[in-house]
């Protein structure tokens, strides 16, 4: 089953939300903030996306107050998913995971692609 990793304020995130119930498609929403994906999922996404910056919200509060900007590229691989699975606030949405399937925020063509 597609788990997807929300936060309910988020446009974004309502957006995606939309287009996956439009095609019926059939997924669990978790709660990003409240619920991180776990370091497994985040490990798998990485290995999708090829770069651990694209896992990261770069335009969030959380980000900019930890200076990540600054310190990411320092980082082991270890660090960064641990930082990511213990704040949610970090983590770029929607994040969506599962059935061969590896999105992380929303681009309608890219998900078009990716869910038919």
């Amino acid at each position: 089953m597609l788990k997807v990793y929300a936060y309910s304020k988020c446009d974004t995130c309502r957006k995606a939300l939309k287009f996956l119930r439009a095609r019926k498609i059939v997924f669990q929403e978790i709660a990003i903030r409240e619920t991180p994906p776990s370091p497994s999922e985040l490990k798998a996404m990485l290995d999708a996306r090829g770069q651990i910056r694209k896992l990261f919200n770069t335009s969030g509060a959380d980000y900019k107050a930890l200076g990540l900007g600054a310190k990411l590229a320092g980082m082991s691989e270890a660090e960064a998913i641990g930082l990511l699975s213990g704040n949610g606030n970090l983590i770029k949405r929607p994040f969506l995971i599962g059935d061969g399937v590896n999105l992380v925020g929303f681009d309608e063509v890219e998900w078009r692609s990716a869910l038919s």
